[in-house]
């Protein structure tokens, strides 16, 4: 079975494949001073607790926009699971499709794995929308090709902002409004208010100026913790992939032992 670690800033998820079904996922926050020990402790466990034991794992593969998590996950397969980890984009694990931005080599490892699931899935020309700790939109294009995008504040780190940087504005939670009105009657409505439809409107406008370029019909397929809430609330995705990064490591670990 094939263990994948999707290294985000905010969290590290771990899922279990069984060919390409997904058998368990466990997240944990990101920690890059968390050592490969303490995540043995940890994911063992839960190994155990799925049913699962360590030799039931014969491949690793990690993905990580956090470089300095990647030795601790390398140590953790070594050392517990006596397997030599690919790390996403590097070696036999590195990127099958053509990347055609200015500098190929800045492109995070969850927006290349995206791509590369999104293509095999979805196919056709796509835009990607990843709700982490930025919200990415990513331009793949037919032949599966990764042509650019665009990198925003993810709506936790603006409301971070908002509440951070003023003095009497509360702590709100991220939600739809009670109602559909724009204008809201006390703080807590007005701070929602820009927060959820101000992201929505950012979202609608981004995307319909990225299909105006693209040219051609595209699909939208949307990622990340937050794109059920937004789904609910806008007709903007044609699709909603919440294992969209994973199943790009399934996929390219499959293409480096093939």
């Amino acid at each position: 079975m094939l263990l994948a670690a999707d290294i985000g800033n905010t969290n590290v998820v771990f899922a279990l494949f069984d060919g390409r079904t997904i058998k368990a996922r466990w997240r944990i926050a990101t920690d890059p001073r968390r050592t490969g020990d303490e995540y043995a402790v940890w994911l063992l466990q839960l190994l155990q607790i799925e049913g699962f034991e360590r030799e039931d794992i014969d491949a690793i593969i990690i993905g990580s926009v956090v470089p300095r998590a990647i030795h601790n996950l390398s140590v953790l397969s070594r050392k517990y699971f006596e397997v030599e980890p690919m790390i996403a984009g590097q070696g036999d694990a590195a990127w099958r499709i053509a990347i055609d931005v200015d500098q190929p080599n800045s492109l995070g490892a969850d927006r290349a794995l995206n791509a590369i699931a999104a293509h095999e899935t979805y196919g056709g020309d796509l835009i990607v929308v990843d709700f982490g700790t930025a919200t990415t939109f990513d331009a793949i294009d037919f032949n599966g090709a990764y042509k650019g995008g665009i990198i925003a504040p993810g709506i936790n780190l603006s409301l971070d902002a908002l509440v951070g940087n003023t003095a009497k504005l509360p702590r709100i939670a991220i939600e739809k409004p009670a109602t559909d009105s724009v204008i809201g009657r006390n703080t807590e409505d007005q701070m929602l208010i820009g927060v959820f439809w101000g992201y929505v409107a950012m979202m609608e406008g981004l995307v319909s100026r990225m299909k105006n370029e693209i040219g051609r019909p595209v699909k939208v397929v949307a990622t990340g913790g937050l794109a059920l809430l937004f789904d609910e609330h806008t007709q903007l995705f044609d699709a909603v992939d919440s294992d969209l990064t994973l199943n790009g490591l399934a996929i390219l670990a499959g293409q480096a032992v093939s």
